[in-house]
């Protein structure tokens, strides 16, 4: 399987998008190229990188974001993989609006299913598209900044680029 990627630069360091030629099926910091690694390893086995400027422009609207844009992200097509229960977590996410936070608990109701609090957290620490999957919009009860796979610095300054205002 031959994936292709690209790198950007950002406010918060290198991102790196990957694609599988019609969709984003990865998006994460080159610190953390590790995780990514082994998350796309687990799902397509062996693969190889293609070098590609922009693949199907996914790499604009990431940059589009960065300048502001609330929509470029909105409707990438994705491909998460993962079990039934972790892409139903990850799609919830692109329901919590630009400049908005929810907990884990609100996620998991919105699922339907209350009582999976930590399960959601579980799945949300394992989302392959950052940012597009907007992960950092979920935070702890009480407004606590809490968990993020990139960084909580990242976290609290994509919350503070979308000026969030309802957490510390």
């Amino acid at each position: 399987m031959e994936l292709l990627i690209d790198k950007i630069s950002s406010e918060i360091g290198t991102i790196l998008i990957v694609s599988n030629g019609k969709k984003l099926c990865a998006l994460d910091f080159a610190d953390y190229e590790p995780r990514m690694l082994k998350l796309l390893q687990k799902r397509y086995g062996q693969f190889s990188f293609q070098n590609v400027k922009n693949p199907q422009g996914f790499s604009d609207q990431v940059a589009a974001y960065f300048k502001g844009d609330r929509t470029s992200c909105k409707n990438l097509p994705v491909d998460t993989g993962g079990t039934p229960f972790q892409q139903q977590v990850w799609l919830a996410l692109q329901t919590i609006p630009w400049g908005t936070t929810i907990s884990y608990g609100e996620l998991a109701a919105k699922i339907n299913k209350p009582t999976a609090y930590r399960a959601v957290g579980l799945a949300n620490s394992l989302n392959p598209i950052a940012i597009v999957l907007p992960c950092h919009r979920v935070i702890g009860v009480n407004n606590q900044l809490t968990g993020y796979a990139g960084g909580l610095e990242r976290k609290r300054w994509l919350l503070n680029h979308e000026k969030v205002v309802n957490y510390p």
